[in-house]
């Protein structure tokens, strides 16, 4: 019982003081704010969300006396990291482990628990969760599209960029005209972007080039690489390899031309890992795009989920902006029609991501208005509440005619996407893979990156012009809805018949819309 009281003191201390850091973080990205932009160091958060000595030193001591050395404190004292061998750990954990292997990608394994895991008491009252011990990361394999025999008829020549074989297929040219951002003709010192791959998703030099030669373009390139990659992972053999890292980087390179562009890798599909190495990155990028995600359902826990969107605030706090795409599934998610309700997307759920959900045009080949493509994820949050910043406009969808029936969704969740852009397979994204075979595929996988590269640009018009970085971006989208090219058609219902239809101003299908870069420069 000491210890339950214990406990239930530090968790109550550490929540209101999240709550005041809360207040600062919405404070610091909020437009109307004289704080606004005035961001914050890694040491300034430090302050604000201090972890106790004692904490650190019960974990630290627990590992000594397993004989662990090789030990790792973040930058901001919340993460502890430690490589150990299998049969310390299972001792350590009370636990049994097991080697998983793909049962397609063979060269993917992982080490995880049979069973639960447990800590001593006098340690467990310290620590919120212990990451890869449990679940298994869903493997993405997004659908490649072939060209058709015979062209479509376009309405632009924009569709000719990448050849007239591959007419049918979206390339940067039609982003470009659709969405008017230009091509920069100097990038601001300390610009910067990046994306975040997982699960043998690297990326290959010859692709980049292909790509680029392909479509008559300059070649975009990776400037830095944390992790590991394998360029001959993705050129040897005929599997259908590095599509999903090839279409980030193909992408928010051409979108975000010159910006510096920096790839994160992690083995494992685990979001606390990699935001532990973005957030000991004191020169940390300014924009991310993260294509990845699972069902709110399919997460280790709610605390990881919570502890997690505290390593997003602190992000924001610091000028970044995240971009998230929202899903591939409709409003189904990854678990399908089971239990008969909406499965929300996490990280796509969090209130302190942009979630970027997916439209097709609304006729094909043609630029102009578009729809909501019926895979792209949106809904409600059923862990977390609407956050204040999108409260109005949640509202007013909510008084929409032709909602789903109530008992398929939460409507006190944060609703999402926040935005949108082109992710549809009608016209798939062009790109270049196995060392210059040509594709199409679909997805946010496609949206998030372009979307990230915008607001790498719209920061380059800011810090050459001596303003901060846009940081956490909601805040700024909520109170300018006119910033973006409406999406008034379409349902993501993922082919079920049963989903948010899009309509005027924000809804749980296309959020604000996809951008209008006009629009979108006249508010920064």
């Amino acid at each position: 019982m000491k210890i339950l009281s214990q406990l239930d003191l530090w968790w109550d201390t550490m929540n209101k003081k999240r709550n005041e850091f809360e207040t600062i973080f919405y404070d610091l990205s909020n437009p109307q704010s004289e704080n606004y932009g005035k961001w914050l160091s890694i040491e300034d958060i430090n302050g604000l969300l201090p972890v106790p000595r004692e904490h650190v030193e019960s974990v630290l001591r627990m590992l000594s006396i397993y004989g662990v050395k090789d030990v790792k404190v973040n930058a901001q004292h919340d993460i502890i990291s430690a490589t150990m061998k299998a049969t310390i750990a299972e001792k350590m954990f009370e636990t049994t482990l097991y080697h998983f292997t793909h049962v397609t990608r063979t060269t993917l394994n992982l080490i995880r628990c049979g069973s639960s895991y447990s800590l001593p008491a006098d340690v467990a009252r310290h620590v919120q969760y212990v990451s890869e011990l449990i679940r298994l990361p869903r493997v993405r394999q997004l659908t490649l599209i072939k060209p058709t025999e015979t062209s479509e008829p376009t309405s632009s020549s924009a569709w000719d960029q990448c050849g007239t074989k591959y007419t049918e297929f979206v390339n940067p040219a039609v982003l470009q005209e659709r969405y008017g951002y230009p091509t920069l003709s100097k990038v601001a010192s300390g610009n910067t972007m990046a994306v975040a791959e997982f699960a043998e998703q690297y990326w290959d030099t010859t692709d980049l080039e292909k790509f680029a030669s392909e479509c008559s373009l300059k070649t975009g390139s990776v400037t830095t690489q944390y992790g590991t990659n394998s360029e001959s992972y993705c050129t040897d053999g005929g599997l259908e390899r590095c599509v999903e890292s090839l279409l980030d980087i193909e992408y928010i390179t051409q979108v975000g031309y010159g910006i510096p562009l920096s790839v994160y890798y992690d083995a494992t599909y685990d979001l606390a890992t990699w935001l532990d190495t973005v957030s000991s990155n004191a020169n940390v990028e300014l924009v991310f795009s993260v294509s990845y995600g699972n069902d709110e359902a399919q997460q280790t826990s709610n605390d990881y989920m919570y502890s997690v969107n505290t390593q997003f605030m602190k992000l924001g706090s610091r000028g970044v902006s995240v971009m998230i795409a929202a899903g591939d599934q409709g409003v189904w998610g990854r678990e399908g029609t089971t239990g008969d309700v909406f499965h929300p997307d996490f990280p796509a759920s969090s209130p302190y991501v942009t979630a970027v959900g997916g439209t097709d045009f609304d006729v094909k080949s043609t630029i102009g208005t578009e729809k909501a493509w019926e895979d792209g994820g949106g809904g409600f949050s059923n862990t977390f509440p609407i956050p204040s910043y999108q409260a109005t406009a949640v509202a007013e969808y909510l008084k929409s005619e032709n909602l789903p029936a109530s008992k398929y969704y939460n409507s006190s969740g944060r609703g999402y996407p926040d935005v949108s852009a082109l992710a549809g397979t009608q016209n798939a994204y062009f790109i270049s893979y196995k060392g210059g075979s040509f594709t199409g595929v679909g997805g946010t996988s496609a949206a998030s990156p372009v979307f990230a590269g915008v607001v790498a640009q719209l920061n380059n018009i800011r810090l050459l012009s001596g303003k901060s970085s846009l940081g956490f971006l909601n805040t700024l989208f909520y109170q300018n809805a006119g910033a973006f090219n409406d999406v008034e058609l379409g349902t993501n219902d993922g082919g079920n018949k049963i989903g948010f239809t899009a309509g005027a101003g924000w809804d749980a299908a296309t959020g604000f819309g996809t951008p209008n870069f006009a629009a979108l420069e006249k508010i920064i």
